[in-house]
């Protein structure tokens, strides 16, 4: 610490991997300094004055509300802290006894600025903390330099201090604390502590540390920022900072996103063990005042929650810097007035809140009838009868669009049919089937569109065109323009015929069968006396140099698309 006649100028340490000790990391311990208790009370009137204490002091005072300090142990025999300490265990893992006068300094200390009373007639004398009705939860953790066991306690395992923190914080949750102040630092997060402040949030305590004295530091000037503390860098702690008499940041803070509120850190008269009076710096004294503003709004306003509480304290803060946050001093310093009013308002926001859903609840009839007592419409209970009759007539539905889908497949209509390699080359008319015409075989021995060969039998009366299909029309390529008769013979072809191609002109016809069936003798008989008819031949016309024009226009007829016409060959032109 800084003895009063010194400068200002700070020795900064680095901090140690397992616990930032009081003098070493959160405060800095004057040089004793005796004083009476009145002279002590009027030079800690400034601190309480930066805070707006007294005004506060008429909303609360703290009664009722246990703070854990986490520290180094406290003294419950002071005048100024007598019937107010609660002792818990000591979990540094040393055996310096209570009865050496330098066990627990830097812990009385911080315990007089949150719950000192005072002494002497109507508490004038001596340490007035800020939450002077507020009891103190002491567990043991860390040790003072000047403790006879401090070098043995730096020479645990690095993580055996993380786990006494977090077994500390556990502890104090466990005995009813509704804040924890923590006025010490590691340079390593942890697990298990981060895990145990998740235990104490959750159970609406609010917790509090510093943010370290590291601001002077050669890592802060080289960086721009000084290294971070845990836990005050921890989600939801409230980190604090530590400001002068005049509100500016302290030389020795540090500056990082971990700050959040500042209070006063320099010259904090605080009271210590054999009844003395000292002035701490650093942000161990800044720390316990927070906390001591933290006490005083759990008192007065217990249904808030602990991130409400956090943030009445962040939120009114004064002495805001431009922009409103800075990593010196966060959103600003600590008003304990202007808390307990930000606090109001929450309570009435959350009364506000509670009201209109008690409300909508009565409107809605979860309460009797409601503001006009109609009663709630009766809902008779639901049938399944309903979904069984849906389920069956969508199956019914499924059923018949499946049963037209597959007519659809079935029906010739839906199938395309089957032709040969393609329609006939200048012809309306599409392929022939695959099977040829029935009985026969193409004229002039050409075989089917599947390769085969059969014998060829027009029936009579067809005019050597396909059932059905009529003569060819008028002007058509490769056929006369018209046919007498079947069979005899033919006219001249009209102007404008083209003779077909060699391999496309009509084929001749066959002679017909003669029966095969024996005849009977008469029939012979009869047969002898008629003359045989001659047989009728039919050839080919004659090739035909059409006149040196133009072919009339082609008009091809309608062709219906369910009409098969029989296969001519592969060619499908052979005729």
């Amino acid at each position: 610490m800084l003895n009063q006649r010194r400068s200002g100028r700070l020795a900064a340490r680095a901090v140690s991997s397992l616990a930032i000790a009081t003098a070493a990391t959160s405060a800095v311990l004057l040089t004793a300094t005796p004083a009476h208790a009145d002279v002590v009370r009027q030079k800690q009137q400034w601190v309480l004055d930066a805070m707006d204490v007294p005004a506060a002091w008429q909303l609360s005072q703290g009664r009722g509300v246990t703070v854990a300090v986490i520290d180094s142990g406290v003294d419950p025999t002071i005048s100024d802290l007598t019937g107010s300490v609660i002792t818990g265990p000591d979990l540094t893992g040393v055996n310096t006894p209570f009865s050496n006068p330098n066990w627990g300094i830097h812990g009385t200390w911080m315990a007089s600025l949150i719950a000192g009373h005072g002494h002497g007639p109507a508490g004038q004398d001596g340490i007035m903390g800020v939450a002077p009705q507020a009891r103190i939860l002491s567990v043991r953790v860390i040790t003072d330099r000047s403790d006879p066991g401090y070098q043995a306690y730096q020479n645990e395992p690095p993580n055996r201090g993380q786990h006494e923190l977090a077994t500390a914080i556990r502890y104090a949750v466990r005995h009813h604390a509704k804040v924890i102040s923590m006025s010490l630092g590691y340079n390593e997060p942890s697990l298990i502590v981060r895990s145990a402040l998740q235990y104490a949030m959750t159970r609406n305590v609010v917790v509090v540390a510093s943010s370290g004295n590291s601001g002077n530091s050669q890592t802060s000037r080289g960086r721009g920022y000084a290294p971070y503390s845990f836990p005050a860098d921890y989600p939801g702690v409230i980190g604090v900072a530590a400001i002068g008499r005049s509100g500016q940041p302290a030389y020795f803070s540090s500056d990082n996103l971990s700050v959040e509120v500042a209070a006063p850190g320099i010259a904090v008269p605080a009271a210590g063990r054999g009844n003395q009076y000292w002035t701490v710096s650093g942000t161990s004294p800044a720390c316990a005042l927070t906390a001591g503003v933290a006490a005083l709004i759990e008192s007065r306003y217990p249904s808030l929650t602990a991130p409400q509480v956090r943030r009445a304290i962040i939120w009114s803060a004064g002495n805001r810097p431009p922009g409103g946050y800075d990593d010196e001093i966060g959103f600003g310093t600590v008003n304990a007035y202007g808390a307990l009013k930000f606090a109001a308002r929450l309570v009435g926001q959350a009364q506000r809140l509670r009201l209109a859903q008690k409300t909508r609840a009565l409107d809605a009839g979860f309460f009797g009838g409601g503001r006009s007592d109609v009663p709630s419409v009766p809902i008779s209970p639901r049938s399944r009868a309903p979904l069984y009759l849906f389920s069956l007539l969508a199956l019914l539905g499924l059923v018949l669009l499946f049963g037209s889908v597959g007519r659809m497949l079935a029906s010739p209509r839906g199938r395309r049919p089957a032709h040969a390699t393609g329609p006939y080359p200048g012809s309306p008319y599409p392929g022939p089937p695959s099977g040829g015409p029935p009985g026969g075989s193409p004229p002039g021995g050409s075989a089917y569109s599947n390769g085969t060969a059969a014998p060829w039998d027009w029936p009579a009366g067809h005019g050597g065109v396909p059932a059905g299909s009529g003569s060819p029309p008028a002007g058509y390529g490769g056929y006369p323009t018209s046919y007498s008769a079947w069979p005899g013979g033919y006219d001249r072809p009209q102007p404008g015929y083209r003779a077909p191609a060699p391999d496309q002109q009509a084929p001749a016809q066959p002679t017909l069968p003669l029966p095969t069936q024996p005849e009977s003798p008469q029939a012979q008989a009869l047969q002898e006396q008629r003359p045989m008819p001659r047989p009728v031949t039919y050839e080919s016309p004659p090739p035909y140099e059409p006149a040196p024009q133009e072919p009339a226009p082609y008009d091809p007829p309608y062709y219906d698309p369910l009409y098969d016409p029989p296969t001519y060959g592969q060619r499908g032109a052979d005729l």
